[in-house]
């Protein structure tokens, strides 16, 4: 059966024929990572890449796998090179000759400034900086996008909790949870966008995104969950029983401080302002623990609304100190059937409208977090800049715009600084006496710069409070 984490067929299969492409002498190829277009302001979250090094990259090749790989490119119509591969193995012990400099995860920038830079340390396989393209492109353009979602998600939520709160910093971190699991392609999918989520918000049901966060970053647990219901354990009780299904919740989970019920299973309004309001309405208060009533059903935006207003009138409010209404401790509400940023933005602002606090409610958010994404969001690409010839000398190399409105692509050899508060990138050559923020973060098989979650999430928060 045919290796998938084979390292060599990690690639696009027109991949496998450009060692033969490049002209004689090369013996270095050079490249960054970056996004196209322009920005005012930094819009990019670099995230992801010591997730790809230390899965992918720190896999040596073996001969089976070069033995697979041949097979599969002669099967598949394509050429083969054994003896570069081969080579890489006997001199190199599998691990591939590869220099990665990276901005610091969590970094975020403009627009057009490269993220990582990547070059061949082996002159005999100059062809393996460009052959890696898709596999590490693919490994940066999801977790930043999913990361960069996510800070602004959370930028956009700040002004109403600002606004409404006196808590507004302790909030803020559980305003959205990653309830996309089962909205993703995949198990690594889940994993990548799941541990993004996490680096702006503590709140989540992903258990491959905690997971993520601590075999890649060392995160002891990045993320908290609290117990909660389904549709199926609320329905195995019956309609007849649905009080018993709820006092059962009170009983089995108050004592984890916080528990969620989801009340629309029947009749949403009628659970929400008769069987928790009025029947189970003592019993709440007594737990000593805050109820997340979850509102599914109905209008993603009018529902959540009246849920809150209906909430209000049976448990109670007091004013805070912005002099808007927060609902008795002991009752919440979240929102989570495939509300968009949009969408909330419409609850904040018409619950604001009606003097309540966005205190009162957080949400759940699955595919338009992790999966209403691509690589063209941000427009991520992969640019080789420069070649090194047989004498050592660096020349650029880059194509020309068809298009003369078109940005001309940064060519050679890269470094990104930080000036005068504006990070913007600059030839290697130029770089001087300044501080190149591409720093190396892997070479030939060894991680040169082990970052820590907790470190990254300080630094993502230094950008989102820049922003704001």
């Amino acid at each position: 059966m045919p290796n998938d984490r084979n390292p060599i067929l990690n690639t696009d299969s027109y991949k496998l024929g450009h060692f033969l492409q490049y002209p004689n002498g090369t013996r270095a190829i050079s490249a960054y990572v970056t996004t196209r277009g322009n920005s005012f302001r930094p819009d990019v979250m670099f995230f992801g890449l010591q997730m790809f090094l230390k899965e992918y990259l720190s896999r040596a090749i073996t001969r089976s796998d070069i033995d697979e790989a041949e097979e599969i490119a002669t099967l598949h119509g394509q050429p083969f090179d054994r003896a570069g591969w081969t080579h890489i193995v006997d001199t190199h012990g599998g691990y591939l000759p590869l220099k990665i400099e990276s901005l610091q995860e969590g970094f975020a920038v403009r627009r057009d400034v490269p993220v990582a830079q990547v070059v061949n340390t082996d002159p005999n396989v100059p062809w393996l900086s460009s052959y890696i393209e898709t596999a590490l492109l693919r490994a940066i353009w999801y977790p930043s996008t999913v990361a960069t979602m996510a800070w602004r998600i959370k930028q956009a939520l700040w002004p109403f909790l600002e606004r409404t709160s006196d808590r507004a910093e302790e909030l803020i971190e559980t305003s959205i949870s990653d309830f996309g699991s089962r909205g993703t392609t995949s198990l690594e999918q889940t994993g990548l966008g799941g541990a993004a989520h996490l680096l702006h918000f503590t709140s989540s049901d992903s258990l491959a995104g905690v997971l993520h966060a601590r075999r890649y970053y060392g995160a002891l647990m990045a993320g908290r969950s609290v117990p909660a219901s389904e549709h199926t354990t609320v329905t195995a009780w019956g309609q007849e029983r649905e009080v018993d299904a709820y006092s059962n919740m009170i009983d089995r989970f108050a004592r984890f401080g916080a528990y969620s019920i989801v009340a629309d299973s029947f009749d949403l309004h009628n659970a929400v302002s008769d069987t928790l309001g009025k029947k189970l309405q003592t019993k709440i208060r007594a737990a000593n623990a805050t109820l997340v009533v979850r509102s599914d059903s109905g209008d993603p935006i009018d529902t959540p609304v009246q849920v809150v207003a209906q909430l209000a009138y049976a448990f109670g409010t007091h004013l805070n100190g912005k002099g808007f209404k927060v609902l008795d401790d002991n009752v919440r509400v979240i929102q989570s059937d495939g509300v968009s940023l949009q969408d909330i933005q419409m609850i904040l602002g018409r619950l604001e409208g009606m003097g309540f606090s966005s205190e009162n409610i957080s949400f759940g958010m699955g595919s338009s977090l992790l999966q209403k994404v691509s690589r063209d969001t941000l427009s991520f690409t992969m640019r080789a800049s420069a070649l090194q010839d047989e004498s050592g000398a660096w020349r650029d190399i880059g194509r020309r715009p068809g298009n003369p409105q078109e940005k001309l692509p940064a060519l050679g050899r890269q470094a990104v600084v930080l000036e005068e508060g504006d990070v913007f990138a600059v030839p290697l050559g130029e770089l001087g006496p300044r501080q190149n923020l591409l720093q190396p973060v892997w070479e030939n098989g060894k991680l040169l710069r082990e970052l820590g979650f907790d470190e990254i999430r300080k630094l993502a928060a230094t950008a989102g409070a820049q922003w704001r």
